[in-house]
């Protein structure tokens, strides 16, 4: 016969001994301490990282939407008082004309070409490096790191450098085959070919980010199914576009976003041409707008009310692009 080894109540204690019950609560309550614990430990790791951010990003942010509240200036910045005036801002830059006729074109038009353009070209690159060996593969992604290594400040030098009405050698190609006069000929002043310049800079820039994030994509998808559609006749294209973007459509969203969110608020490549900053105002966009709005005019209220519009349109469209992504990831 088994021989009950529990310890018994105290002698003279009341308590009663912890049965079954008891211990199953208490092992519940440590599991319920152990995932509260695992769940608050990434947020611990991450604090730091967000009291930067909220220090170096929300702050500047708030301070930004609550000068364009305001008619400030020389003055208030001398001072340092507040003269708030509602949404005069905001009415007086809707109610612009230039703002529906020359800088919001100019923005979304430059940013659709410039993303549009990154990413396939970005795209056609990759399945190049996708198909090529080893050592010209180095080859190719050494050179094409180099340019998106370099700074914006000295690529934009370059292109101004190439498209020089005097000294270019665009200029000096086509004067030399007799299809334009280079003293009459100056690529900066029209509004079609200064932003046609830009696109190329943007592009060049850009598309290496994209060509090696799509190329690193590729490696990723399984031999046997471009294999299969080969089998079952599919073409080059078919190949591409019903197995490769389906496969690594998340790749393509990612590289899709941050080119919007990049080529939306491009400044150094419009501000350094010549014209951009402001000199010629039929190639302002909005994010030089507002630079010359508050350090050319002295009028900040009103270069943060522009800078707040365009944060707010850039908002707008990548959340519209993500919700239709999801939504199309629903359906499937």
């Amino acid at each position: 016969m088994a021989i009950d080894t529990r310890p018994g109540p105290e002698p003279g204690s009341d308590t009663p001994p912890a049965g079954p019950d008891d211990a199953e609560t208490a092992r519940a309550r440590r599991l319920t301490r152990q995932r509260r614990l695992r769940a608050t430990r990434p947020w611990l790791l991450l604090a730091p990282a967000l009291i930067v951010l909220a220090v170096l990003l929300l702050w500047p942010l708030l301070r930004v939407v609550l000068l364009s509240f305001q008619d400030y200036g020389l003055r208030e910045i001398r001072t340092g008082e507040s003269n708030y005036t509602g949404f005069d801002n905001y009415r007086a830059l809707l109610t612009d004309s230039f703002l529906w006729t020359t800088a919001l074109p100019n923005t979304v038009v430059f940013a659709v070409a410039c993303v549009t353009l990154t990413v396939a070209t970005g795209t056609l690159v990759a399945l190049l490096l996708h198909r090529l060996g080893r050592f010209w593969r180095v080859v190719c992604s050494t050179a094409i790191m180099a340019a998106w290594a370099m700074p914006a400040v000295t690529g934009t030098y370059a292109w101004i450098w190439i498209f020089d009405p005097l000294n270019g050698p665009v200029s000096a190609g086509l004067d030399g085959l007799g299809m334009i006069e280079p003293r009459e000929t100056n690529w900066f002043t029209d509004r079609w070919s200064f932003y046609a310049i830009a696109v190329l800079n943007v592009v060049h820039h850009g598309f290496p980010f994209v060509a090696i994030t799509v190329f690193a994509g590729l490696l990723t998808i399984p031999r046997e199914l471009p294999e299969a559609a080969t089998v079952d006749g599919a073409n080059a294209w078919q190949r591409f576009w019903h197995v490769t973007v389906p496969t690594i459509k998340p790749v393509f969203t990612v590289v899709t976003i941050l080119s919007t969110i990049w080529d939306f608020k491009v400044f150094v490549q419009i501000y350094l041409m010549p014209g951009g900053d402001g000199a010629n105002p039929a190639v302002l966009n909005l994010g030089v707008w507002s630079y010359v709005r508050s350090f050319g005019r002295n009028d900040y209220g009103q270069g943060a009310a522009i800078a707040v519009l365009l944060t707010v349109l850039l908002l707008v469209i990548t959340v519209l692009y993500v919700r239709t992504l999801f939504k199309e990831k629903d359906e499937l």
